[in-house]
């Protein structure tokens, strides 16, 4: 009998999920409410995406394994992304202050927007499929599920609401048929495997309830961090210019403060600003200049008062962490699997959600091949494999937002003092000490758990401290310092 697995949301989650599962089943269709665009565009069902996205190496590995053959990296840089090295490409200052650049070759990233991210890996899943290559094509069909079907024990499919119309399913009246239709003209759609990747937006603890399942433990930790993005030309001669980064400081007491300019396809630069509970970016165009410039260091407000800004100021919020507890569920039910966001979201400033979610679905593929999606069992062993990918990312950013004032839903304790004094020294160290700079670009990359930065040499090249005085100014080279001076309106020297 013919297999089919549903995946709600085309997002890039649900897009590598998919992917994964097309060499697992007959028939792979996947739910979204939105209209998708036909290229990289931005959509109404992610506002996140308008903000800054960093893709980790970690993430990109993922995904170049969940999508053989379709090399991720070439057709992201083909579409105008940038390829940002973490040991000479960027400028970053943290709270701890400058890192030093080296030539020494260190892990990449990718720079481009969210969109981009999304359609490419969009277009390669549902290219990927064909008899001759022993995959099921990918389907993506307009629809708005709206609770699962089933009960503790299994799930069995998925309701869907016919508020959207052309969700292109055949409806069969008869009771034998896996498209059927429910008491107010819903469409019931069976399926063997059903994959929650619907995002922040998620109703999975509202559709768990429904079936008999409510024992989920839910944790948010929310520093009220709020994003606002604005989108300049890149200035002519600054094509090169190193991603700029400034780190907010957790540990000052005050609010956290902290400014990103990336570059982006289409010769564009994308600008960042981001504020705790307290610090908030303002949305005018004077206020984001004056934002800017009040950073702990102001060279993103210099180098953007000189550029030509081409859209408005989008702010962003909605930026807590949110975990949901599903792999210590004790009797999860078979067929049903929550990935990505729906699974776990972190404060977008830590860079890590694509990423993340691409390790989560490699989890999931890596457990499909094992036993094959209707084995007895499958869907706790994903969940508790995916638990095992959110852990370092969770640790990373709840461990730091707890620290700013007003976080709401976590307070630091002695054990979070003791982590927090080894990665402040840590990352004091690596603003001059290649060996722990290493370290933090390895984990920052999730290319390596949490254990890299207790190796032994890191760990004594740590307790060493910095071998130089810290830096004054950002590293920059002569023609970048020359571009930096070009571009400032602010009257400002350096």
């Amino acid at each position: 009998m013919p297999s089919r697995a549903v995946v709600i949301g085309a997002g890039l989650t649900g897009m590598l999920a998919a992917a994964a599962l097309s060499t697992a089943v007959d028939e792979v269709i996947v739910l979204e409410r939105d209209d998708l665009p036909a290229g990289p565009e931005h959509r109404k069902g992610l506002p996140q995406g308008r903000h800054a996205h960093l893709l980790m190496a970690g993430g990109l590995a993922a995904m170049d394994g969940l999508l053989p053959g379709m090399d991720i990296r070439r057709r992201l840089l083909d579409a105008g992304a940038h390829e940002v090295s973490l040991s000479s490409g960027m400028l970053a200052r943290t709270p701890e202050g400058w890192l030093r650049r080296w030539r020494q070759e260190g892990p990449r990233m990718i720079s481009c927007s969210r969109a981009l991210v999304d359609w490419v890996v969009r277009d390669a899943a549902l290219s990927l499929g064909g008899e001759e290559v022993g995959r099921a094509r990918v389907e993506v069909r307009r629809a708005q599920a709206v609770e699962l079907l089933g009960n503790a024990g299994r799930v069995l499919g998925v309701r869907l609401s016919t508020a959207l119309r052309g969700t292109g399913l055949d409806v069969e009246r008869d009771a034998g048929g896996d498209v059927g239709l429910a008491a107010g003209g819903d469409v019931d759609l069976a399926a063997d495997l059903v994959v929650d990747a619907s995002g922040r937006g998620s109703r999975i603890l509202k559709w768990l309830a429904a079936l008999g399942v409510s024992a989920v433990r839910e944790k948010s930790v929310d520093a009220g961090l709020v994003n606002a993005t604005r989108i300049y030309r890149t200035p002519a001669g600054a094509e090169h210019f190193p991603l700029t980064l400034v780190h907010a400081d957790p540990y000052s007491g005050r609010p956290g403060r902290s400014g990103m300019v990336m570059p982006i396809e289409g010769d564009r630069w994308m600008v960042s600003l981001a504020g705790s509970r307290g610090g908030e970016p303002p949305a005018d165009p004077d206020g984001f200049l004056r934002h800017a410039l009040e950073l702990p260091d102001p060279i993103v407000g210099r180098l953007i008062s000189g550029a030509e800004p081409l859209t408005d100021i989008h702010v962003g919020r909605g930026t807590s962490n949110v975990r949901h507890y599903v792999e210590k569920v004790r009797d999860w039910p078979d067929g049903l699997v929550v990935l990505g966001d729906a699974l776990a979201t972190f404060n977008p400033t830590y860079g890590q959600g694509m990423s993340v979610a691409a390790l989560e679905v490699r989890a999931f593929a890596r457990e499909l091949a094992r036993t094959g999606p209707t084995a007895p069992g499958l869907s706790r062993r994903v969940q508790r494999a995916a638990a095992r990918s959110v852990d370092p990312a969770w640790a990373v950013a709840v461990g730091q937002d707890i620290w700013y004032p007003n976080t709401r839903g976590g307070q630091p304790g002695p054990a979070d003092r003791l982590v927090a004094a080894y990665s402040r020294r840590l990352t004091r160290t690596a603003t001059s000490s290649y060996r722990a700079a290493a370290a933090v670009w390895d984990l920052s990359s999730l290319t390596t758990g949490p254990a890299r930065v207790l190796r032994p040499l890191t760990v004594l090249a740590t307790l060493n401290g910095p071998l130089l005085p810290p830096l004054t100014e950002p590293p920059l080279t002569g023609s970048e310092r020359k571009i930096l001076r070009s571009l400032d309106r602010t009257g400002r020297d350096g």
